[in-house]
Protein backbone atom coordinates (compact mmCIF):
# COMPACT_ATOMS: atom_id res chain seq x y z
CA UNK A 1 0.00 0.00 0.00
CA UNK A 2 1.80 3.65 -0.72
CA UNK A 3 1.88 5.91 1.90
CA UNK A 4 -0.70 8.16 1.24
CA UNK A 5 -3.63 5.71 1.50
CA UNK A 6 -2.78 4.75 4.61
CA UNK A 7 -4.76 7.08 6.33
CA UNK A 8 -8.23 5.83 4.52
CA UNK A 9 -7.90 3.34 7.80
CA UNK A 10 -8.09 5.41 10.82
CA UNK A 11 -10.12 8.66 9.22
CA UNK A 12 -12.43 9.17 12.69
CA UNK A 13 -8.98 8.93 14.65
CA UNK A 14 -7.63 11.05 12.33
CA UNK A 15 -10.52 13.90 12.00
CA UNK A 16 -10.38 13.97 15.73
CA UNK A 17 -6.47 13.50 16.37
CA UNK A 18 -4.89 15.62 13.78
CA UNK A 19 -4.18 19.28 14.65
CA UNK A 20 -6.34 22.37 12.73
CA UNK A 21 -4.86 25.38 11.05
CA UNK A 22 -4.94 28.99 12.37
CA UNK A 23 -7.81 30.53 11.50
CA UNK A 24 -5.81 34.15 10.00
CA UNK A 25 -3.60 31.23 7.28
CA UNK A 26 -7.03 31.30 5.86
CA UNK A 27 -8.04 34.92 5.74
CA UNK A 28 -4.30 35.66 4.30
CA UNK A 29 -5.02 32.98 1.54
CA UNK A 30 -8.16 34.79 0.65
CA UNK A 31 -6.81 37.91 0.37
CA UNK A 32 -3.72 37.63 -1.43
CA UNK A 33 -5.80 35.31 -4.52
CA UNK A 34 -8.29 37.84 -4.48
CA UNK A 35 -10.89 35.36 -4.32
CA UNK A 36 -14.67 35.74 -3.83
CA UNK A 37 -17.90 33.63 -3.04
CA UNK A 38 -18.68 33.62 -7.04
CA UNK A 39 -15.07 32.01 -7.70
CA UNK A 40 -14.17 28.14 -7.50
CA UNK A 41 -11.44 26.48 -5.26
CA UNK A 42 -10.26 23.41 -5.90
CA UNK A 43 -8.88 21.39 -3.25
CA UNK A 44 -6.15 18.81 -3.46
CA UNK A 45 -6.07 15.58 -0.40
CA UNK A 46 -8.91 17.06 1.55
CA UNK A 47 -8.81 14.09 4.02
CA UNK A 48 -11.66 14.42 6.58
CA UNK A 49 -12.50 18.33 5.86
CA UNK A 50 -10.29 19.83 8.76
CA UNK A 51 -8.80 22.76 5.61
CA UNK A 52 -11.94 22.39 3.95
CA UNK A 53 -14.29 23.63 6.78
CA UNK A 54 -11.97 26.55 7.18
CA UNK A 55 -12.75 28.07 3.62
CA UNK A 56 -16.26 26.77 3.43
CA UNK A 57 -17.14 28.75 6.66
CA UNK A 58 -15.79 32.35 4.79
CA UNK A 59 -18.59 30.92 2.08
CA UNK A 60 -16.30 29.30 -1.08
CA UNK A 61 -17.20 27.29 -3.58
CA UNK A 62 -15.27 24.29 -3.74
CA UNK A 63 -14.23 20.93 -4.83
CA UNK A 64 -12.56 18.77 -2.58
CA UNK A 65 -10.78 15.64 -3.76
CA UNK A 66 -9.62 12.85 -1.75
CA UNK A 67 -8.93 9.22 -2.65
CA UNK A 68 -10.11 7.76 0.88
CA UNK A 69 -13.66 6.65 0.96
CA UNK A 70 -13.48 6.57 4.69
CA UNK A 71 -12.11 9.79 4.50
CA UNK A 72 -14.70 11.41 2.36
CA UNK A 73 -17.23 10.31 4.23
CA UNK A 74 -15.95 11.97 7.62
CA UNK A 75 -15.45 15.52 5.67
CA UNK A 76 -19.12 15.08 3.89
CA UNK A 77 -20.41 14.72 7.89
CA UNK A 78 -19.23 17.46 9.12
CA UNK A 79 -19.64 19.54 6.17
CA UNK A 80 -23.19 18.94 5.51
CA UNK A 81 -24.46 22.35 5.95
CA UNK A 82 -22.29 23.78 3.51
CA UNK A 83 -24.00 23.50 0.38
CA UNK A 84 -21.14 24.86 -1.68
CA UNK A 85 -18.88 22.47 -0.94
CA UNK A 86 -18.56 19.34 -3.78
CA UNK A 87 -16.20 16.13 -2.78
CA UNK A 88 -15.20 13.57 -5.24
CA UNK A 89 -13.33 10.04 -4.18
CA UNK A 90 -10.21 10.53 -6.29
CA UNK A 91 -6.26 11.06 -6.23
CA UNK A 92 -5.37 14.32 -7.86
CA UNK A 93 -3.34 12.39 -10.67
CA UNK A 94 -6.26 10.05 -11.82
CA UNK A 95 -8.62 12.86 -12.05
CA UNK A 96 -9.39 14.40 -15.10
CA UNK A 97 -9.36 18.01 -14.41
CA UNK A 98 -11.04 21.47 -15.17
CA UNK A 99 -8.85 23.37 -17.35
CA UNK A 100 -8.63 26.89 -15.81
CA UNK A 101 -11.87 26.69 -14.13
CA UNK A 102 -10.34 27.53 -10.59
CA UNK A 103 -9.06 30.98 -8.83
CA UNK A 104 -7.56 28.77 -5.89
CA UNK A 105 -5.91 25.94 -5.75
CA UNK A 106 -5.42 24.44 -1.90
CA UNK A 107 -3.68 21.76 -0.72
CA UNK A 108 -2.98 21.44 3.03
CA UNK A 109 -0.49 18.90 4.14
CA UNK A 110 -1.32 16.97 1.03
CA UNK A 111 0.96 18.20 -1.57
CA UNK A 112 3.79 16.17 -1.23
CA UNK A 113 2.17 13.38 -2.08
CA UNK A 114 1.06 14.23 -5.76
CA UNK A 115 3.32 13.02 -8.32
CA UNK A 116 5.94 15.12 -8.80
CA UNK A 117 5.82 15.04 -12.39
CA UNK A 118 2.01 16.51 -12.25
CA UNK A 119 2.61 18.45 -9.36
CA UNK A 120 3.09 21.95 -10.66
CA UNK A 121 2.15 21.34 -14.23
CA UNK A 122 -1.32 19.96 -13.89
CA UNK A 123 -2.37 22.15 -10.75
CA UNK A 124 -1.28 25.53 -13.12
CA UNK A 125 -3.53 24.00 -15.87
CA UNK A 126 -6.60 24.07 -13.80
CA UNK A 127 -5.98 27.48 -12.47
CA UNK A 128 -7.06 30.53 -14.49
CA UNK A 129 -4.65 33.12 -15.70
CA UNK A 130 -4.80 34.94 -12.84
CA UNK A 131 -4.85 31.67 -10.32
CA UNK A 132 -3.15 31.43 -6.98
CA UNK A 133 -1.52 28.28 -5.51
CA UNK A 134 -1.72 27.99 -1.91
CA UNK A 135 0.24 24.61 -0.13
CA UNK A 136 0.43 24.73 3.79
CA UNK A 137 1.01 22.36 6.32
CA UNK A 138 1.84 21.94 9.94
CA UNK A 139 5.38 21.15 11.04
CA UNK A 140 5.73 19.89 14.69
CA UNK A 141 8.96 21.17 16.59
CA UNK A 142 11.15 19.65 18.75
CA UNK A 143 9.41 19.05 22.20
CA UNK A 144 11.21 20.64 25.22
CA UNK A 145 13.24 18.31 27.63
CA UNK A 146 13.23 15.88 29.03
CA UNK A 147 10.74 14.86 25.99
CA UNK A 148 12.22 14.76 22.96
CA UNK A 149 15.29 12.73 23.90
CA UNK A 150 13.12 10.59 25.58
CA UNK A 151 11.47 10.37 22.19
CA UNK A 152 14.28 10.08 19.96
CA UNK A 153 15.71 7.06 22.77
CA UNK A 154 12.34 5.15 22.49
CA UNK A 155 12.54 5.61 18.52
CA UNK A 156 16.09 4.13 18.02
CA UNK A 157 15.17 1.03 20.55
CA UNK A 158 11.64 0.40 18.65
CA UNK A 159 11.54 2.13 15.33
CA UNK A 160 14.95 3.26 14.20
CA UNK A 161 13.71 3.95 10.34
CA UNK A 162 11.66 6.77 11.95
CA UNK A 163 14.15 8.31 13.79
CA UNK A 164 15.01 11.88 12.39
CA UNK A 165 13.23 15.02 11.29
CA UNK A 166 9.44 14.02 10.79
CA UNK A 167 8.02 13.80 7.46
CA UNK A 168 5.91 17.32 7.95
CA UNK A 169 9.64 19.11 7.24
CA UNK A 170 9.12 18.82 4.24
CA UNK A 171 7.35 22.36 4.42
CA UNK A 172 9.58 24.13 6.15
CA UNK A 173 11.52 27.18 4.19
CA UNK A 174 14.78 25.56 4.02
CA UNK A 175 12.89 22.28 2.91
CA UNK A 176 12.49 20.49 -0.40
CA UNK A 177 9.17 22.31 -1.59
CA UNK A 178 10.09 25.98 -0.92
CA UNK A 179 13.14 25.25 -3.63
CA UNK A 180 10.54 23.20 -5.94
CA UNK A 181 8.34 26.06 -5.99
CA UNK A 182 11.01 28.87 -6.54
CA UNK A 183 12.18 27.13 -9.25
CA UNK A 184 9.22 25.99 -10.99
CA UNK A 185 8.39 27.58 -14.11
CA UNK A 186 4.61 27.30 -13.75
CA UNK A 187 4.07 29.91 -10.79
CA UNK A 188 5.58 33.44 -9.59
CA UNK A 189 8.07 33.98 -6.97
CA UNK A 190 5.93 32.92 -4.18
CA UNK A 191 5.11 34.87 -0.65
CA UNK A 192 5.61 32.62 2.74
CA UNK A 193 3.80 33.05 5.42
CA UNK A 194 4.62 31.45 9.01
CA UNK A 195 2.34 30.97 12.29
CA UNK A 196 3.23 29.46 15.54
CA UNK A 197 1.14 28.10 17.99
CA UNK A 198 1.45 24.81 20.07
CA UNK A 199 -1.01 22.36 21.27
CA UNK A 200 -0.94 20.65 24.90
CA UNK A 201 -0.48 16.61 24.75
CA UNK A 202 -1.50 14.06 27.17
CA UNK A 203 0.02 10.27 26.25
CA UNK A 204 -3.48 9.59 25.07
CA UNK A 205 -3.80 12.43 22.60
CA UNK A 206 0.08 12.16 21.64
CA UNK A 207 -0.44 8.46 20.94
CA UNK A 208 -3.51 9.23 18.75
CA UNK A 209 -2.09 11.69 17.29
CA UNK A 210 1.02 9.42 15.76
CA UNK A 211 -1.70 6.43 15.12
CA UNK A 212 -2.82 8.99 12.38
CA UNK A 213 1.01 9.18 10.31
CA UNK A 214 1.42 7.29 7.56
CA UNK A 215 4.97 6.02 8.75
CA UNK A 216 3.69 4.78 12.04
CA UNK A 217 0.78 3.24 9.94
CA UNK A 218 3.35 1.74 8.39
CA UNK A 219 4.79 -0.66 10.71
CA UNK A 220 3.65 -4.00 12.21
CA UNK A 221 1.24 -3.67 14.91
CA UNK A 222 3.97 -5.31 17.31
CA UNK A 223 6.23 -2.79 17.07
CA UNK A 224 3.71 -0.52 17.19
CA UNK A 225 2.13 -1.16 20.26
CA UNK A 226 5.47 -1.29 21.77
CA UNK A 227 6.41 2.17 20.56
CA UNK A 228 3.72 3.58 21.62
CA UNK A 229 3.23 2.16 24.89
CA UNK A 230 7.01 3.68 25.51
CA UNK A 231 6.21 6.79 24.78
CA UNK A 232 2.95 7.36 26.79
CA UNK A 233 5.17 5.63 29.44
CA UNK A 234 7.66 8.70 29.34
CA UNK A 235 4.89 11.05 29.10
CA UNK A 236 2.97 9.49 32.24
CA UNK A 237 6.29 9.48 34.07
CA UNK A 238 7.40 13.22 32.98
CA UNK A 239 3.93 15.35 34.71
CA UNK A 240 1.76 13.56 32.43
CA UNK A 241 1.23 16.02 30.01
CA UNK A 242 3.89 18.21 27.44
CA UNK A 243 3.61 21.26 25.51
CA UNK A 244 3.83 20.46 21.55
CA UNK A 245 4.76 24.10 19.37
CA UNK A 246 4.12 24.18 15.67
CA UNK A 247 4.89 26.06 13.27
CA UNK A 248 2.38 26.39 10.00
CA UNK A 249 3.73 27.23 7.12
CA UNK A 250 1.74 28.84 3.88
CA UNK A 251 3.39 29.30 0.55
CA UNK A 252 1.03 31.54 -1.84
CA UNK A 253 1.68 31.35 -5.61
CA UNK A 254 0.49 32.89 -8.76
CA UNK A 255 0.37 31.13 -11.90
CA UNK A 256 2.85 32.18 -14.21
CA UNK A 257 1.31 34.10 -17.17
CA UNK A 258 4.43 31.70 -19.51
CA UNK A 259 1.85 28.63 -19.35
Amino acid sequence: MEQRFTFDGVAKLYNNARPLYPEELFDDVIAFAGISDTDKLLEIGCGTGQATQGFARRGLSILALDPGEELIAVARKGLKEFAKVRFVQTTFEAWPGEVGAFKLIAAAQSFHWVSPELRFAKTAAQLAPDGTLAVFGNVPMPPEPPFAEKFADIHARHAPQLSGPPAEAWYLPDGPFAELLRQSEYFEAPAQHCYRWSRKHTAQSYTALLRTLSGYRLLPRKELEALLSAIADAINANGGAFELRYETHLYLARRSDAV
